[in-house]
């Protein structure tokens, strides 16, 4: 069995791009410990995407604690001597707040990001999905969740080019090393030659 060197993974994308399904692949088939994404306690969710601009600032603050907390836990194990994925980067908050917040909640929230982020684990591998906007809806309508099926077009396509900038600059990720994988025409869910490709990617950007 192939054996990773990095042993804290991250899976990053946006929204549809098949993170979790990634992770909990990859945590079955390599034996190790998963840290999902909490999505669907937050309560603001469901009203946030009929409403962006009136409950953009509750979302973001519930995600933000939420993740927060997450992490500190995960902080808390030992990230050196057990293989973990996670199906999210604790800065993925900051792509969706810089989105959907601006002015005073913008610079309330980038003050509250600044003092939590310095008791975050950094992880030692990041592996950034991309797919483009046309099969990123395809996908969450496939999986039909009742609190996406009014995100639109235009806000999924606002969302994947800022996910493709901030992976165009080392700086913004504290130049972890990062692979990118092209999902397109990829089906790792349910083509087991798919899914292999992905962990050679993987592994081959983990030496």
């Amino acid at each position: 069995m192939l054996k990773f060197k990095n042993k804290f993974i991250v899976i990053e994308g946006a929204i549809g791009v098949g993170k979790t399904s990634l992770v909990l692949k990859l945590s079955n088939r390599f034996n190790a410990r998963h840290n999902l994404e909490v999505v669907e306690e937050n309560p603001f969710l469901l009203k946030f995407y009929n409403d962006i601009e009136r409950y953009a600032f509750q979302t973001q603050i519930f995600f933000l604690l939420s993740r927060y907390k997450q992490q500190v836990e995960l902080a808390q194990l030992d990230l050196f001597n057990q293989l973990i994925f996670s199906d999210y980067l604790f800065a993925k908050d900051r792509i969706f707040a810089h989105i959907n917040l601006s002015g005073s909640e913008l610079s309330m929230y980038e003050k509250l990001y600044a003092i939590m982020s310095k008791n975050i684990p950094k992880p030692d591998l990041i592996i950034y999905l991309q797919a483009n906007t046309e099969l990123l809806m395809k996908r969450i309508a496939l999986r039909d969740r009742p609190f996406e099926r009014e995100i639109s077009y235009g806000y999924m396509t606002k969302l994947n080019e800022t996910y493709e900038d901030f992976f165009s600059y080392p700086d913004n990720y504290q130049r972890i090393k990062l692979v990118k994988i092209n999902t397109n025409d990829l089906d790792f869910v349910g083509k087991k030659e798919d899914l292999e490709y992905v962990i050679s990617k993987i592994f081959n950007g983990d030496e």
